[in-house]
C-alpha cells in the first residue's frame, strides 16, 4: 500500500523564499571581508605571502558582493512587502548604508590588493565603476534614511547604527583619492579630490551631531541590549575611516603646502580617541559575553571599523615615521583578522543551520508613525 508520502506530494518551499528576510545588514560581511584585504595590503611590514593572502581575500569579497547583490535583487523582485518594511523600521533602515560602504571598498581593494591579479586597468575600470556607484548610492542613503527618521518612522532611544547612513560617504572620501593619480591633470583630479573634502565634511560634521547622542544615551540610558553590544564598534569608523582620508588627502596632493602636517595634527587625536573608543567598547562586550550575549550579525561590527582603525594608523606612520604608529597597525590588524575570522566562521554555521536567514521571532513590531 502506497504511503502517505507517495499519495500526497511534497510541498516545495520556493528558492525565493531563502532571501525573504535577507536585510541590507548583510552587506556588513562584504565591508569586514574587503578590509582585511586593504588594510593587509597597506601594513608597514613586510610579511611572506601576505600579499598574495590580501588578493585572495579581496577576490571572496569581490565574489561575495555579486551574490549579494543578486539575492538582494531577488529579494526586491520578489518579497516587495518585505522591502518596504525594512525602510520602514528604523533598526534596519539605517544598513542601507552598507550597500554604499561595501561597493566602494570592495573598488578601493580592486586598486590596492587585486591589481596584481586584475592587471592595472581592469583594476582602475572596476575601482571607478563601484566608487561611483557606491558614491552616488552613500550621498543619497544619507539624505533618504535621515528624512524616513524624521516623518516616518518611530525612533527610540539614539544607536550607534544610526552612524552608518552619514558614515558612508567618508568611506569615499578615504578610497576616492586613489583614482586621482589616474586621472587627466588639471580639472578632473581638482574637482575629485574636492569633492572627496566635500564628502569628509559632510560625514565628519553628522558624526560630530549623532556621537554624542549615542555616548549620552549609554551615560543616562546604560548598556544596550545584550545583541546589539558590538554595534558600539561602529563609533571607530567615522574615527579611523578620517584619520585615513586626511592621510591619502595629503598622498593625492603632495603639492599642497602642510598637507602632511595636517593630516597628522587631525589624525593623531582622532586615533587617540578611536583607541579610547576601542578600549571603552571592548569592555562593554567582555560584559556582555559574560551575561550570555550570543552570536549575532551585529559581530560584523567588530571587523571594518577596526579596519579602519588600521588603515589610518597606517597613513599616520607614513606621514610620521614613528615605529609605535607602525606597530600600532600590525597589532590592530591582528585584532581585525581575529575579529573577521571570527564572524565568518559563526555565519557560515549559522547559514548551514538555517538560523540567520529565518524569520524573527515575535510579531511584527509597528515602526511607522501613524500621526
Amino acid at each position: 500500500m502506497a504511503t502517505l508520502a507517495h499519495q500526497v506530494p511534497l510541498r516545495r518551499v520556493p528558492r525565493t523564499m531563502a532571501v525573504r528576510h535577507l536585510g541590507p545588514n548583510w552587506y556588513a560581511t562584504v565591508m569586514g571581508t574587503a578590509i582585511v584585504a586593504n588594510a593587509g595590503a597597506g601594513l608597514p611590514v613586510r610579511v611572506p605571502g601576505l600579499r598574495t593572502a590580501c588578493a585572495a581575500v579581496w577576490a571572496l569579497s569581490l565574489l561575495m558582493l555579486l551574490a549579494l547583490l543578486a539575492a538582494r535583487a531577488l529579494h526586491w523582485a520578489h518579497h516587495r512587502d518585505q522591502a518596504r518594511a525594512h525602510l520602514l523600521d528604523p533598526a534596519v533602515a539605517p544598513f542601507y548604508g552598507c550597500l554604499a560602504m561595501a561597493l566602494v571598498s570592495v573598488g578601493g581593494g580592486a586598486l590596492v590588493a587585486g591589481a596584481d591579479w586584475l592587471g592595472p586597468t581592469a583594476a582602475v575600470a572596476l575601482d571607478a565603476a563601484l566608487f561611483l556607484t557606491g558614491t552616488v548610492i552613500g550621498l543619497t542613503v544619507a539624505v533618504t534614511v535621515p528624512y524616513l527618521m524624521v516623518v516616518h518612522h518611530t525612533v527610540g532611544s539614539p544607536s550607534p547604527v544610526w552612524l552608518l547612513p552619514v558614515v558612508s560617504p567618508m568611506v569615499s572620501a578615504a578610497l576616492g583619492p586613489l583614482l586621482v593619480p589616474h586621472l587627466p591633470p588639471g580639472q578632473w583630479r581638482l574637482t575629485l579630490l574636492t569633492a572627496c573634502y566635500g564628502m569628509f565634511g559632510l560625514s565628519l560634521l553628522a558624526t560630530l551631531v549623532v556621537l554624542p547622542l549615542v555616548f549620552g544615551r549609554l551615560m543616562t540610558g546604560g548598556p544596550l541590549p545584550l545583541a546589539l553590544t558590538p554595534t558600539l564598534f561602529l563609533v571607530l569608523g567615522p574615527l579611523g575611516q578620517s584619520t585615513t582620508a586626511a592621510a591619502k588627502f595629503a598622498d593625492a596632493a603632495p603639492g599642497v603646502p602642510y598637507a602632511g602636517e595636517a593630516a597628522v595634527l587631525y589624525g593623531v587625536p582622532v586615533m587617540g580617541f578611536a583607541l579610547l573608543w576601542l578600549a571603552l567598547a571592548g569592555a562593554m562586550v567582555v560584559r556582555a559575553r559574560r551575561r550570555g550575549m550570543g552570536f549575532a550579525m551585529t559581530w560584523w561590527a567588530f571587523t571594518f571599523p577596526v579596519g579602519t582603525c588600521v588603515t589610518g594608523a597606517e597613513g599616520l606612520a607614513q606621514h610620521t615615521g614613528l615605529a609605535a604608529l607602525r606597530w600600532l597597525a600590525v597589532g590592530l590588524y591582528v585584532l581585525l583578522v581575529a575579529a573577521w575570522l571570527t564572524a565568518a566562521v559563526r555565519t557560515v554555521r549559522g547559514l548551514a543551520a538555517g538560523a540567520l536567514l529565518a524569520a524573527p521571532p515575535g510579531p511584527a513590531r509597528a515602526t511607522a508613525r501613524t500621526t
